[in-house]
């Protein structure tokens, strides 16, 4: 009995060029890197390619520090208000965490402090 068998496929004659297969390799091994160790951030993103959250890292330690100042400041006083809305055991657990906020927010403020003295 007689079987066809098709013809082998041509091979390209570049894919047996050693400089292309270590350029190939490198390319390979650069990709992974920066996927895995993630590449610098960019100081600037195209329209399409901006994440939805990012603190700008051209921003000084003062402006950083008074922002988080602020957002404490105010997860402070809302916790405030739900725990002051609140009966009962579920009012001890809020207490604890508007504590947990204003400790930070201290802990930020007295960085603002240090920072601001040299002037």
């Amino acid at each position: 009995m007689f079987k066809i068998t098709p013809n082998p496929p041509e091979t390209d004659p570049t894919t047996n060029d050693p400089a292309l297969e270590s350029q190939k390799t490198k390319e390979a091994a650069d990709r992974a890197l920066d996927f895995y160790l993630g590449p610098e951030i960019p100081k600037y993103f195209p329209p399409k390619a901006r994440p939805i959250y990012m603190v700008d890292p051209t921003l000084d330690d003062e402006t950083l520090l008074v922002e988080a100042s602020e957002s404490l400041s105010s997860a402070n006083a809302m916790a405030g208000n739900i725990a002051n809305s609140v009966k009962g055991p579920e009012r001890k657990p809020l207490l604890a965490l508007q504590q947990l906020i204003m400790l930070n927010e201290l802990l930020v403020n007295r960085l603002l402090d240090k920072l601001r003295l040299p002037q």
